[in-house]
């Protein structure tokens, strides 16, 4: 039987809006653990990682804003996704915001030859020199390719650029276009998506980025258009339909090894009647293997 681990993280360190930390328990209380039992996989559910208290870590840099929480909690998700996986068990990681990538990365990929599929309204992409805003959830990904000052780091998990997709970005900063022509990142925008349909473009993603012990799939809910999952802090135009969401990560089940799991950015101040944790819910089940037949 397939062995699947959930692991909170509850940190909104790296957004710029607070409630994103009560993600974790707004998807479990859709009905998480209940929807992947009934598919057959053995699940354990082992709590939320420990977040430091806000006011105790000043966020000091303007650039970088809590930099050091949050290497705090994704240093721990790390190890608690390593461990995972050292014991059978596919890690499901629940966000929190999406800076916690960066330490499922990081765990997935300790002595194993990893691909990244991430799905984003955004490219998480920037970097402290490059960011406008100083949120590091807009750097999750820079991070864990050990872009700019994330080199040689806590953060950098060595996987190369080739080894990573973005797949249906909307929304990227003039630093995150740079850094996907200079360390040539496969990115798939929406206008892509439209143009030859999702399940083409993540065939093709799932090519590029190989990954001999699978892949880790990192999905942000803004992937989905807001009027699909509206309890998300950075809601972008133009995105995913419900319909598209779920092929996308049919195809994933169907054609690639799911090694490891996010689910971030789920807000529940901003939701409306917890539709957008049960939208998280639905496409974990998805990635996991449900089928209609």
């Amino acid at each position: 039987m397939h062995s699947v681990r959930i692991v909170g993280a509850p940190t909104d360190y790296g957004a710029n809006r607070r409630g994103v930390n009560m993600g974790p328990a707004a998807i479990r209380y859709a009905d998480l653990a209940a929807t992947l039992a009934d598919l057959g996989l053995d699940v354990t559910d082992s709590g939320d990682r420990s977040v430091p208290r806000a006011w105790t870590d000043d966020p000091a840099r303007a650039d970088a804003k809590y930099l050091g929480a949050v290497e705090t909690v994704c240093t721990r998700l790390a190890d608690a996704v390593s461990e995972s996986l050292t014991a059978g068990q596919t890690p499901l990681v629940l966000g929190g915001d999406h800076s916690v990538a960066t330490g499922s990365v990081v765990g997935t990929a300790r002595d194993a030859d990893v691909g990244v599929l991430w799905f984003d309204a955004h490219g998480d992409l920037n970097t402290p020199a490059t960011t406008p805003s100083g949120n590091v959830h807009g750097m999750a990904l820079a991070a864990a390719l050990g872009l700019g000052e994330f080199e040689s780091t806590w953060a950098d998990a060595g996987i190369e650029p080739e080894n990573v997709a973005l797949v249906g970005v909307r929304d990227l900063d003039s630093g995150e276009r740079e850094a996907i022509r200079d360390h040539g990142v496969t990115t798939y925008s929406m206008h892509d998506i439209d143009r030859r349909g999702v399940t083409s473009v993540v065939d093709e993603a799932i090519e590029t980025v190989g990954g001999a012990d699978g892949v880790h799939v990192s999905f942000d809910l803004d992937w989905l258009d807001p009027s699909e999952a509206p309890g998300v802090g950075t809601p972008v135009r133009g995105g995913a339909t419900y319909r598209e969401a779920h092929a996308a990560l049919e195809r994933v089940a169907d054609a690639a090894t799911v090694r490891s799991l996010d689910l971030v950015e789920v807000n529940p101040i901003l939701d409306e009647r917890n539709r957008t944790a049960e939208m998280a819910v639905g496409l974990a089940a998805s990635a996991l293997g449900k089928r209609i037949l």
